[in-house]
């Protein structure tokens, strides 16, 4: 079985790579340009490939996908990060590129199934909470958003038009050992472990969820393995809802930190003031509960920690 992993070099799409080369014969080429993904999160592995190209760029990805006889394709490769979509909203745009010529080229080549990273930014503010896969309106206006909207509405076109089956993840705050300092929870570690401030953007009564990686893996791999899993959308994330100052809070208490909380002004956009995922669908899929972030937060420094 071969698979691909478009951003490859990212954290969650190594994470998954990871993962898919613990089973046997499952080879796994990862592509990425590098913008954002890092060489060292890339598995040393005898049957894992990795090959720095632009899924924007058809020649370069199409130069890849027609000399393989991918059997699956996870198509993670995006701009991603808060800050880095508000300030380079032409770049994002961009990725649409990506997504047509990921797609085209998986009708193209036999590809039996897609996977797609969307997520939870495509809800926008919520009018509803818990946000349902189906019944709450994707309301967001930020080109990151759009994108992943335009993203899903490309699988359910290529779907109908030429029978390519797809999987959409709309991710709900991921964390775990290899994710970068561009995010909340790795960002807030971080300091604490150093004791240097944390910063919050408002007054920190925004509320997220978090989801540890293996929970986000495990939900996958189970519709990777099992086709009766396509033409479906899943929300990927912790039903358990935590406010950014109780998250600041936590992760010093756990480091024994004499970080101090500071308070910035709000972002302008991006900053939604609340998300809380309808996770039915997932945990039907994983058949057990999610781990509390607190243990999470003690897995990751304890796998830091290893590192060291």
């Amino acid at each position: 079985m071969k698979v691909l992993i478009t951003g490859g070099a990212g954290f969650i799409p190594s994470s998954l790579a990871d993962r898919l080369l613990s089973y046997e014969n499952i080879e796994v080429v990862l592509v990425d340009n590098l913008l954002t993904g890092k060489v060292e999160n890339i598995p040393n592995h005898r049957s894992c490939k990795f090959i720095k190209c632009d899924v924007n760029c058809y020649n370069e990805i199409a130069a890849i996908m027609t000399s393989n006889e991918f059997d699956y394709v996870f198509h993670y490769a995006a701009v991603v990060g808060v800050l880095r979509t508000l300030d380079n909203p032409i770049l994002v745009l961009k990725d649409i590129e990506g997504i047509r010529n990921v797609l085209d080229l998986c009708k193209n080549t036999g590809v039996k199934k897609v996977f797609f990273s969307s997520s939870s930014e495509v809800y926008g503010e919520p009018v509803e909470l818990p946000q349902h896969e189906y019944t709450t309106p994707l309301n967001s206006r930020l080109p990151y958003a759009v994108v992943k909207n335009i993203g899903e509405a490309y699988c359910r076109s290529y779907q109908q038009e030429y029978g390519l089956d797809f999987i959409v993840f709309r991710f709900f705050n991921t964390y775990g050992p290899k994710q970068s300092q561009d995010f909340v929870m790795s960002k807030f570690l971080n300091a604490a472990l150093q004791n240097k401030d944390i910063t919050i953007y408002g007054d920190g009564s925004q509320s997220r969820t978090f989801c540890y990686i293996d929970d986000n893996l495990d939900a996958c791999i189970k519709t990777f393995f099992d086709e009766s899993y396509k033409n479906e959308v899943y929300n990927i994330g912790s039903n358990v809802v935590i406010t950014i100052k109780q998250l600041a809070e936590t992760i010093i208490e756990v480091t024994g930190s004499s970080s101090k909380i500071i308070y910035l002004p709000p972002l302008k956009d991006g900053d939604m003031t609340r998300r809380q995922p309808d996770n039915n669908k997932m945990r039907e899929l994983l058949g057990r509960d999610l781990i509390p972030y607190e243990e999470g937060i003690k897995k990751v420094l304890a796998s830091w920690q290893l590192k060291q």
